[in-house]
This record gives structure tokens, sequence and C-alpha cells, in this order.
């Protein structure tokens, strides 16, 4: 393998020539290029000089000393051609008679030397940056990593380079063609204020549902299929913010214990369709049936917002594989630390791409614009956004790629959700994004998970969390639908499982437990896990029902997570990103069952209210004072005692308030230049646990008050219709929400 001295020098930490291990490199005979292009990047089928068809390559490598396109028939043979046109960094040539269906990839050479950060290998087959589809499944035998994986001093593993072909075992580019220009597709276009959020996993929600074809179940089609739709159309929801569907592929650490990673944030190809995801094949098939899905969801007046992973990529750090930009150029695509051998890692995930790179920061705006204008899709929601907003080290609200996407003409009409935070110092960043983004709210998940479960000290945090957090997005011109509210998410327990589980029960994934959050802020309403007892079952649906009302009258943007709405459990995993399985998956046969079901009839009930009602869609933050003569606010608080709440009853200690929305004062007007009005509603929520009583308020804010939702209720199929005169003490049961309308 090597001589005794290299590896007395490895051991050491020097610089050493490259270990060769199994070197084999066999070249078939060339193929003719053409100049070409440089721009665009990745493959393009086209028309080449003198209308001959062929395909454009390009590629950005910046350091690199020479590319090879290397090309594979049917049977995996190998032809390579050198590009030897370079402009601007960008490697290129036309090869005619290359046809869509045709699968490449490239291997890239310069120097080994990972002390500097340089881990060219060109006995690795790398994928295309810019491949439209992805064909093949990425597993990680020890030939896939351009060092030597097993090297027996694990400590300078990484400084020994791999010389065995690596091509037989990842997946290859394939060149698409797309004459599609989307005529007759018509984009629903929500405003935000309008917007009801669903995150769904495609797989997840589509593999049991019993009227999907069984072929179609786990894919685009099957999301695709009315079965699917109409169970979306009956919810009410506006758009489906999907978990990642960018080629991504499996850890290493999963593939050895047998688990797959199920959410998909581990991207590979940020151009490409995850091949597993398609029934119809993954030689450019996937692209056409992503496309007809997101027709589909458009025809039903629903958008698609896609999680997207551009923070890292599955290579991780100096010891993960090089399937891609680590053996394109490692040094320009990554960000290192002052130790060129190791990545800065903001993510947790080993690496973290280098967004302050052109280069980069156009690998990532050209992806972004190519889901939007060939892909159809309408928004990104941006997993740990804060590192993508890094300068040199440190979060900058005018980073570089915060500014590009602002003045970008196609992105900056599109739905930006933020998830505001990475692992780095000084990562946290709620609140902080520049207007046109929207933030997942963290603390507006925690207030009401604390609230519900009784342990907020005050209500001074709810308030501020029911209202459109004012106090986090009041500022540079900013909306109250810059706050996605939500109370669950993929990572975490599901909401049944937050009434069910106040421990986390992780074991399924294989690492004792360890993995997953400890801070739950769940209640398991005095039983850990599952229980006949009918007594805590019917307690624990009252809670799913007092969380999502609370949800869904909140102001600002809701956020649904697949299941919750029909109380799917994940068994206790507050971690299930490996879980491919009926842990993970939707069990459509909980909606036989009359008590999710009514939750379900709950939940579409109270979305369909929210939509016939702007007042609980405010496009404006609430002011708080007089608007007329009579005294009447546009928001206003009331204590148990039916008088507006002082400041000192904000610090008291209380478990519950009650919350008046006035129809009256909309700031804004239709589309027709009309003002807006509404009913005005009163909800009171209590979390204690026994009834309490509760006075409604008299006039000027109303004379009588319509019962329209009493979470405390079993069966929720139609209004309860009772009314009170104003001023009557009625009486709030334990735990629950009442909401009234003002006569």
């Amino acid at each position: 393998m090597s001589s005794a001295a290299e590896q007395e020098a490895v051991a050491e930490g020097r610089p050493t020539p490259a270990a060769v291990v199994n070197g084999d490199r066999r070249r078939t005979p060339g193929v003719p290029v053409w100049p070409g292009a440089s721009t665009p990047l990745g493959a393009r089928f086209r028309a080449g000089p003198d209308g001959v068809a062929g395909t454009n390559f390009a590629l950005w490598a910046g350091g690199a000393e020479a590319v090879e396109l290397c090309l594979f028939d049917e049977r995996g043979r190998e032809t390579r051609a050198r590009l030897t046109e370079l402009t601007h960094e960008i490697w290129h040539g036309f090869v005619p008679g290359v046809m869509p269906g045709q699968r490449y990839g490239y291997r890239v050479h310069g120097r080994w030397d990972p002390w500097t950060g340089a881990r060219w290998n060109p006995a690795k087959l790398l994928l295309d940056p810019y491949a439209r589809a992805v064909d093949g499944e990425f597993g990680l035998p020890p030939e896939v990593y351009g060092h030597v994986r097993d090297w027996p001093q694990q400590q300078v593993a990484d400084t020994v380079r791999d010389e065995r072909d690596s091509a037989p075992y990842v997946p290859k580019g394939v060149v698409v063609h797309d004459d599609d220009d989307w005529a007759d597709d018509r984009r629903p276009k929500t405003p935000w204020a309008d917007t009801v959020l669903y995150e769904l996993h495609v797989r997840g929600f589509t593999r049991l549902h019993p009227d999907i074809p069984e072929e179609l179940r786990g894919t685009y089609a099957g999301l695709a299929h009315p079965a699917a739709i109409e169970h979306l159309v009956k919810l009410g929801v506006t758009a489906v913010e999907l978990l990642p569907v960018h080629q991504f592929a499996h850890e290493d650490h999963l593939l050895r214990r047998g688990l797959r990673n199920y959410w998909g944030y581990n991207s590979i190809g940020y151009f490409a369709p995850h091949a597993g995801y398609a029934s119809s094949g993954t030689t450019g098939q996937q692209v056409g049936e992503f496309k007809r899905m997101v027709r589909a969801l458009h025809a039903a007046g629903i958008e698609v917002v896609l999680d997207v992973v551009y923070n890292h990529t599955a290579e991780a750090g100096e010891l993960g594989p090089t399937l891609s930009l680590k053996g394109i150029d490692n040094r320009g695509y990554y960000r290192l630390q002052q130790d060129a051998r190791r990545y800065a890692d903001y993510t947790g995930c080993g690496n973290t791409l280098h967004v302050v790179q052109p280069h980069v920061l156009r690998l990532i705006t050209d992806s972004l614009r190519y889901w939007v204008t060939e892909m159809g899709v309408d928004g990104f929601r941006f997993d740990l956004a804060a590192a993508l907003a890094r300068s040199m080290h440190d979060v900058d609200m005018l980073s570089p790629f915060l500014a590009v996407i602002a003045q970008d003409p196609v992105l900056r009409r599109v739905k930006l959700i933020a998830e505001p935070w990475d692992v780095g110092s000084g990562g946290y960043q709620v609140g902080a994004f520049p207007p046109l983004w929207t933030e997942w709210n963290d603390r507006y998940r925690n207030a009401v998970r604390d609230f519900w479960r009784h342990a907020l000290p005050d209500v001074r945090e709810m308030g501020y969390r029911l209202s459109g957090s004012s106090d986090l997005y009041a500022w540079g011109g900013r909306r109250p639908y810059a706050s996605v509210n939500f109370v669950t998410a993929h990572d975490g327990f599901t909401l049944r499982d937050l009434v069910s589980y106040e421990r986390k029960h992780n074991e399924a994934n294989g690492e004792g437990n360890r993995d997953g959050t400890d801070d739950n802020r769940a209640w398991n309403c005095g039983t850990e896990g599952e229980t006949d007892d009918e007594r805590i079952r019917a307690l624990r649906r009252r809670q799913l029902r007092n969380l999502l009302t609370t949800l869904l009258l909140s102001t600002g943007v809701p956020m649904l997570v697949a299941g919750d709405e029909l109380g799917r459990t994940q068994r206790g995993n507050n971690n299930a990103y490996c879980q491919d399985n009926e842990i993970s998956w939707v069990d459509w046969s909980l909606l036989e069952d009359p008590g999710w079901k009514a939750l379900f009839d709950l939940t579409s009930r109270l979305i369909a209210l929210r939509h016939r009602h702007p007042v609980l869609r405010r496009r404006a933050f609430f002011s708080g004072r007089p608007h007329s003569a009579d005294g009447l606010r546009d928001l206003a608080w009331f204590t148990a005692r039916g008088t507006e709440m002082t400041e000192d009853d904000w610090y008291a200690p209380a478990a519950g308030l009650g919350m008046y929305l006035s129809g009256r004062d909309i700031p804004g007007r239709d589309d027709r230049g009309a003002t807006v009005v509404d009913d005005s509603f009163l909800a009171v929520l209590h979390a204690g646990e026994r009834p309490a009583t509760f006075a409604l308020p008299g006039p000027p804010w109303a004379e009588e008050y319509e019962l329209v939702v009493d979470t405390s209720r079993e069966d929720q199929t139609g209004e309860p219709g009772v009314t009170h005169r104003a001023g009557t003490e009625i009486t709030v049961p334990a735990r629950s929400v009442l909401l009234l309308r003002v006569r």
C-alpha cells in the first residue's frame, strides 16, 4: 500500500505522496468534444453548430488542473472525454449526439494536499452540482471516499488518498430535455396573510393511503393523486411545505445500522428531484412527474413550498465521502477552518457551504430560480438559514445571500421562510431577518406549549404570541405574517405525542436514546405513553383541540404538520429522521375512529372560519388604541372579571385570559378599495385544571355573544349556537377554549 517511511510520515501528520490503493484506471476511446459554451452551467441538451443535436456541458472547477467528462452506457461502460475549454474557471464543451437520458459524471484533476484544503482525486466520479436528474442509489462503500477510510491511523486517514475507482458505486447525473413552458399552469399566488401551511413528507403522506394505487404510494404521483389532494382541500390548507425533495444521500452511520435518512436533510443535488420518490423512472422521468404533481396541486388552489438545505451537503467533514463538491474544488465550495484540513461546521452536519463565494452563491440562486421558473414551485423554507446569512464568520443581515435574494426579480416574489438559527455562535436570529422574509417562530411554539401545560409564570408571553409577535416583527415594514406560528414540526413530538409523552423514546434510532431534544415542553396528562384509561384519553383529545384552536386563532401564518389533524403518533420518538416506516408514515386508518375523525372535522372547521374572517388573518399589527368615540379598540385583553387587563394583571400568575378582536378596525382595503369590515370575536383561553367563571365584557364591546367553538365538547360537528348577554358571568370548563362571536 505504501512504504514504511510513508506510513511513518502520515502518522506524524507530515505531507506525503498520495497513497495508491488498488490503482487501476482504464481509459476508453474518447468522443468528439466541440468548444461549446460556458453558460448555462450543467448539462443542457440543445442544437449545436449546423443544427447538430447534442449536449453542452459546463462545470465550475476553480482550482482544477483538468476535467474529464465521463459518459456511461446502459451497461455501465464508461467513455471519457477531456473538456479543454476554460472560461472564467468554467470547463465546458459541446458533445454532438449526446441525447436526453444520457448518464454522466466528472473526474476532476488537481493537487492532493489536504493540509491546504486541496482534495482533488480523479479516481472518484463526481456528480454534477447542476445535474437535473440523478440515476442510482448512494451507498457508501470505501471506494467512494477520496481518502483511505480504513487507514490504521484514523487521526490522519483523511490525508491518505484512495486511488480506487468509485464509478461503479455512485449514481450518475442524467441529461434532461426541458421543453415545458408552463402555459397551462395557474399559480394560486395566495397572499401571505391568507396562507395556511401544511408540512408533509412526500413518501410518508402517501405511503399508507388506501385510496392511492399501490404503485403510486410514496411518490410524487401519489401526492398528485385525487385522493391525496381531496384530503388537503377538505382540510382547507393553502400550501404544502414539502420536506426536502432535492436529491439526497444516506449517512454512513445509518447505513451501518440498517437505517436510512428519511427526512432528507442531506442534500447532494440541488437541481434534481429525489429519485426515490418517483414512480415513473429515474433517467429523467422524475422531472416530469414532479411537474405534474405541482400542476395538480395548483389546480386545487394549493401552493408548493420546498424545504431546502443549502447550508451543508451530504459530503460531511474531512472523513466524509467524496461525491461532488469536495472533489470539484473543496476550498472553493466549503468553509474551512484555519487548519484547512478541517471544516467550519455551523450546521452540526460536518460542513458548511461557503455562501460568500460568488460561485457558491450562484449555485444556490441558480437552483432557486430553476425550481421556480422550470419546476413551478411557489416558495422555499430555508433549513438553518442563519448559516446562509453568515459573512466571513458572524451572522450578517446584510450578507451577500440576503442581498442577492432581496434584489432578484424572480426570488423576491416567492414565499421565503427562514429557519432563523444555526448551531454556531450567535446563530439564534429569531425576529432578525429582513422584510420579504417570514420566520419559523419557535417562541410561539414554546409559549403555547407552556401555556397549555400550565407552566407559564404569567400571560405576557402568551399575549404577544397570540397577537402576531409584534415584539419580534413590528419593525422595518414587517407584518404579522412574518411569524410562521407552529406548535409542532417534523422535528420533535407529533401533536398527539406532545400530550401523551414527557420524555423522548428514540430507542428505534439505535443511538441509545441520546439523540433528539430533551426540552419537549410536553405534558402526558398523568401517564407516560398510550393508555386504556378513558379519562386520560379524553383529556388528551381535549388538549389537542386546545392546541389546534389556539394555533388557528392566532395572528400570523399557521403551520400544521401532516397527520396532526387526525392524531398521528410516532410512539414518543421525537427525532424520527431515520424511521422510514410506520413510525413516520401517516396512518389513514385513524379517520375510521370517530374520536380522531372529530379532530379532523374541528381542524377543518377552524381553518374555514379563518378563511371567512379577515379579523383572524390581519395584514397589519394591532394598535391597541381607540379608533372611535365609543372607545372600542382593535385589540383588547380581559381578565376573568370582565375588566380590561392592567399592567399588574400581565405580571400576575394566571391560568387564562380573554382576547377581544374587533372587526370594525381592520386596516387596509379589499381589492375594490372598500373598507374591510368583519365580525368581532372574543376568545377565552383557560389552562387551569378546574372550571372558572368569566364575566363577558359589556358595551361598547358587545351586547350579546354567540358561542362558536367550545373545545371541551367531544362532538364538534356543528356550531354550538348558544348565546349569552353581555355582562353575564359564564362558566369556562377546565382546560378549554371558548370562541364567541360578538352580536
